[in-house]
């Protein structure tokens, strides 16, 4: 019958080098410390089974926002953009939401490659009223390139769990 011992990789090394190398390659393909593997533990899958339990379905929509604009028209300022958020996007959305500024780039319709300031606006919301939450999503990404004279606001749905 075979045991354990039998099961087990066995790795020789001859530096420290190769030690470091064998170390970060099961790091990455066992998800945990070379310590966890070891031990025949893995306290990161464990952590991550626990937490995966918590909170309901929920639905990340990630939008971006950039400020950059055609024909010599002057950037969307911070201000212009904030009144947006107040006058629009919040009366949608009054439960919350997270605003970040970045530096993005993109590739319009003429092929140029604009970098500019941008925002990431992220709104949560439970994952069956996504179809409630959609129409305000997209009257917003077509509000917003209507006002400025813009190509596009980028949107991304991601799959959460989340508490509060």
């Amino acid at each position: 019958m075979p045991t354990d011992r039998d099961n087990m990789l066995q790795i020789r090394v001859s530096t420290p080098a190769a030690a470091a190398f064998v170390a970060v390659v099961l790091l990455f393909a066992t998800g945990g410390p070379v310590s966890e593997v070891a031990y025949g533990t893995n306290a990161t899958a464990s952590a991550q089974a626990q937490t995966a339990a918590r909170g309901s379905s929920y639905l990340a929509t990630h939008l971006y926002f950039g400020t950059g604009r055609h024909n010599g028209e002057p950037p969307i300022t911070d201000d212009q953009f904030m009144k947006f958020v107040a006058d629009v996007i919040t009366p949608r959305f009054p439960s919350g939401l997270t605003v970040q500024q970045g530096r993005g780039q993109w590739r319009d319709k003429t092929g140029s490659i604009n970098r500019e300031i941008s925002y990431e606006l992220t709104v949560l919301y439970p994952a069956r009223e996504a179809h409630t939450h959609d129409p305000d999503i997209e009257y917003i990404r077509r509000l917003y390139c209507a006002m400025y004279g813009l190509e596009s606001v980028g949107r991304a749905d991601v799959k959460a769990q989340a508490d509060f």
